[in-house]
């Protein structure tokens, strides 16, 4: 990939859907006006398809009906942003939702749908509290790399973005984005996310970038609180911003952010930065071997 690329990340409100085809046209409307934007990376957040369970208002307020009612829509939900990314000529990463394995194990599951119809998924690694606990949502096995014609991308989701060795995985892969979609109830839980994005950001210093929901949505009890603001992270060096903030969406607000980033940064940041934390990261194991996980390479270029 030569030149810029335009990110739409999305600060996506939870709403009670009346029916599937009320979130089909919802989420296509909000495919197209990132595209109108000229937007061609385009990222939702971690469970924004929660909202799914409103189709079903019995088992609305059950968390375990709530978590049916999103994993029988799952398949279909990716249909649609398939269609969406071919109709559109754009990247899409899929809200991540809730999906059963054949095992019977669930997992949360974000797919990256590229403009020829390919995809590939990442699932969540690391499980909150809240979906061990609460939801039994297993943690995925894998990580991976996708190679796509916008360039390499890495997908932390939520926590994951917290612990270091996953996107470092990712980022030694050839990752030089790394997408982060959250889901967060409290303002403490969106800063977490917020600090661990930026310190990825400035590891291996890359772009992270980060969706989350908003709004409140009592009717639910899986997604009844949302607190968050897009984001659009690189390293504190060169001719980046001091804060290492490329872009910021308002809090709260319903609304995508939009940024452009050149991948070709990413290469100059990790060469001649006035820090190289990318390539000086093994030092720190003071003769010790790193414990790490080869990233499985996806293809959608």
């Amino acid at each position: 990939m030569t030149g810029t690329i335009k990110v739409a990340a999305a600060q996506y409100p939870i709403e009670a859907v009346a029916n599937f085809a009320a979130w089909q046209t919802k989420v296509a409307r909000w495919v197209e006006n990132a595209t109108l934007a000229g937007s061609n990376l385009l990222l939702f957040p971690e469970y924004a398809a929660m909202e799914l369970s409103a189709i079903e208002p019995s088992t609305a307020g059950d968390l375990k009906g709530s978590l049916q009612t999103v994993i029988s829509a799952a398949e279909a939900a990716n249909a649609h942003y398939r269609k969406l990314a071919m109709r559109f000529g754009v990247t899409i990463l899929a809200s991540s939702m809730p999906t059963m394995l054949d095992s019977g194990r669930v997992v949360n599951r974000a797919t990256l749908f590229v403009p020829d119809g390919r995809s590939g998924y990442q699932d969540k690694i690391v499980m909150t509290r809240f979906e061990r606990e609460q939801w039994d949502i297993s943690g995925g096995e894998t990580l991976r790399l996708f190679r796509t014609t916008l360039g390499p991308i890495g997908i932390s989701i939520c926590y994951d973005v917290e612990f270091p060795m996953i996107a470092r995985t990712q980022a030694e892969a050839g990752a030089k984005i790394i997408l982060a979609p959250s889901c967060t109830d409290t303002m403490q839980g969106y800063w977490r996310v917020r600090i661990g994005a930026q310190a990825r950001a400035l590891e291996n210093q890359c772009f992270v970038i980060q969706a989350p929901t908003v709004g409140m949505a009592p009717w639910s009890v899986a997604v009844d609180e949302n607190y968050g603001a897009a984001g659009i992270f690189v390293p504190s060096d060169g001719d980046s911003p001091d804060n290492g903030v490329q872009a910021l969406g308002k809090e709260g607000e319903s609304s995508w952010l939009y940024s452009e980033i050149d991948l070709a940064r990413v290469p100059l940041w990790r060469k001649d930065g006035a820090v190289r934390p990318f390539s000086h990261w093994p030092e720190q194991f003071i003769g010790q071997p790193q414990a790490s996980l080869p990233a499985e390479i996806v293809s959608l270029d």
